[in-house]
C-alpha cells in the first residue's frame, strides 16, 4: 500500500502541479479519477491481499497517499498561478465576467482565497483518491486476485 501510495504521489505532484497551474478547477480532479482507481490496482498489485475487503482497503490507503501529493500539487500550481496572474490580472477578469468583485482593492483576500480554494480542491481530492483507490483495489481482485491464488483467495474454478 505504501509503495503504491508513493508512487501515484510523485506522478500526481508532478502532474498535478502543472495541471494546476495550467487550469486548476478541472484538470487535477480529473487526474484523480485515473490516478486513483491505478492507486488501488497497484496496491493490490503490490500487496496481494487475499479478500475483497483487504483490497480495498490497501486501495484506499494508497489512494489516500496518493492525494496527498495532490493536495501538494494543488498548493504548488495554485501559487504559481496566483504569482502569475497577480491582482490586477486578476481584476481585469473580474471585470471582463462581471462579477463586481475587485481583487485588487484587499490583497488579503486575494491571496488567502486563492490558498484556500486550493487547500478545499486538494482536500477533495484527498477523499476522492482514496474512494477511487478502494475502488481499483476491488477491481485488482476481481480482475487478478482470484486468478492467481492470493493468500486467502477462494480457489479458481
Amino acid at each position: 500500500m505504501t509503495k503504491a501510495g508513493l508512487i501515484i504521489a510523485g506522478v500526481m505532484l508532478v502532474l498535478g502541479t502543472v495541471a494546476a497551474w495550467l487550469q486548476p478547477l478541472l484538470c487535477v480532479p480529473c487526474l484523480a479519477l485515473f490516478a486513483g482507481i491505478g492507486g488501488g490496482y497497484l496496491a493490490g498489485q503490490f500487496d496481494k491481499p487475499g479478500a475483497g475487503n483487504l483490497a480495498a482497503k490497501a486501495g484506499a490507503g494508497a489512494g489516500a497517499i496518493g492525494g496527498v501529493g495532490a493536495l501538494l500539487a494543488h498548493l504548488i500550481g495554485g501559487a504559481i498561478t496566483m504569482f502569475t496572474v497577480g491582482q490586477q490580472n486578476a481584476q481585469i477578469i473580474a471585470e471582463l465576467l462581471g462579477t463586481g468583485s475587485n481583487p485588487a482593492d484587499n490583497p488579503a483576500a486575494y491571496y488567502g482565497g486563492a490558498f484556500g480554494a486550493a487547500c478545499c480542491l486538494g482536500l477533495f481530492e484527498v477523499a476522492l483518491l482514496a474512494g477511487l483507490g478502494a475502488l481499483g483495489g476491488l477491481l485488482w481482485y476481481q480482475i487478478t486476485g482470484k486468478k492467481t491464488g492470493a493468500p486467502g483467495a477462494p480457489a479458481a474454478m
